[in-house]
């Protein structure tokens, strides 16, 4: 049993596509095919079968898919552990949601890179659920998560401090001029969020739906930046969080519409696996972005 055939296989099982795993391991698909059909032999036992044009896990390929992540991250662990640069590691691999890889970890990194100049930063932004899978299977060594609730598992979670929302506007919109507005004030309102799967966003949703609002569209965007750009021309409104609009309400680019958002409580997370070796440069990172924010939220409230 080869450490590249149990790859192989997370991949499929994770696409359940021998087509799409062949595509994202950059393998011929026949490559794909060969090492699972190996692994199968080696196991004495199926582990995917075909219903139509649709490949699914067998009881046993079920069964295997946590062993092969436990296996994979011990060997990426082991690779960390006798890193050549003397430090334990060579590479680590951060996930963050693109408003927290923009604004909370440029400070952090800057002093990273200064006690571990030779330690690679691999950064995956990403979706929040689709982050803590990764931290989960060993892809990622830590993420820094924008999430409303604790969460068990197999991760070891830390809140570092609360992450404000807030609904955003260009500066001549109807409701800008309102001293407060509910969220029935929102009816027939074009709406740009980011993509289906972002945590506020479906949070922000379900408030509008309680209170039987309707947008007149919503428009999706993978970037914060278009985002901010699109609702400043006027194209519609956003919920964003607000450190990611801070420069660009104080400019007056945009403004933020009084609607109370105190339901929706947000909070930066820093998400490891239970299991994970702390290498000296990723227990130097865990303690740096403890450092950070509590000084971010020192320099906020000081304002």
């Amino acid at each position: 049993m080869e450490l590249r055939q149990l790859a192989t296989f997370r991949t499929v099982a994770k696409t359940l596509n021998v087509t799409r795993a062949a595509e994202e391991l950059n393998y011929a698909q026949s490559s794909v095919t060969a090492q699972i059909q190996a692994l199968e032999e080696e196991l004495e036992t199926p582990l995917f079968e075909r219903l139509g044009r649709r490949i699914v896990l067998t009881g046993a390929g079920g069964r295997l898919v946590a062993y092969a992540e436990q296996l994979l991250r011990l060997a990426g662990e082991a690779r960390s552990a006798v890193g050549r640069n003397g430090e334990g590691v060579d590479t680590l691999r951060i996930g963050a949601p693109e408003s927290l890889c923009a604004y909370r970890l440029p400070r952090m990194l800057t002093a990273f890179r200064k006690r571990f100049p030779r330690v690679q930063l691999v950064f995956q932004p990403g979706l929040c659920p689709d982050l803590r899978r990764s931290v989960g299977s060993g892809e990622i060594d830590v993420a820094f998560l924008l999430e409303e609730h604790q969460f068990a598992g197999d991760l070891t979670i830390e809140t570092l401090l609360r992450e404000p929302l807030v609904l955003i506007a260009e500066p001549r919109h109807r409701l800008a001029r309102r001293a407060r507005i509910s969220p029935r004030d929102l009816e027939g309102e074009p709406i740009l969020a980011v993509e289906k799967g972002c945590t506020y966003r479906a949070r922000f949703e379900e408030l509008l739906a309680q209170n039987g609002v309707r947008p007149s569209s919503t428009i999706e965007f993978g970037s914060n930046e278009a985002i901010k750009q699109c609702v400043a021309a006027g194209a519609g409104i956003a919920i964003l969080p607000e450190i990611a609009v801070r420069a660009e309400i104080a400019k007056g680019m945009l403004t933020a519409l009084p609607l109370s958002l105190a339901s929706l409580r947000f909070y930066t997370v820093m998400a490891c696996h239970k299991d994970k070796w702390l290498s000296p440069p990723l227990a130097y990172l865990l303690e740096l972005a403890r450092e950070t924010m509590r000084a971010s939220v020192a320099s906020t409230a000081s304002r």
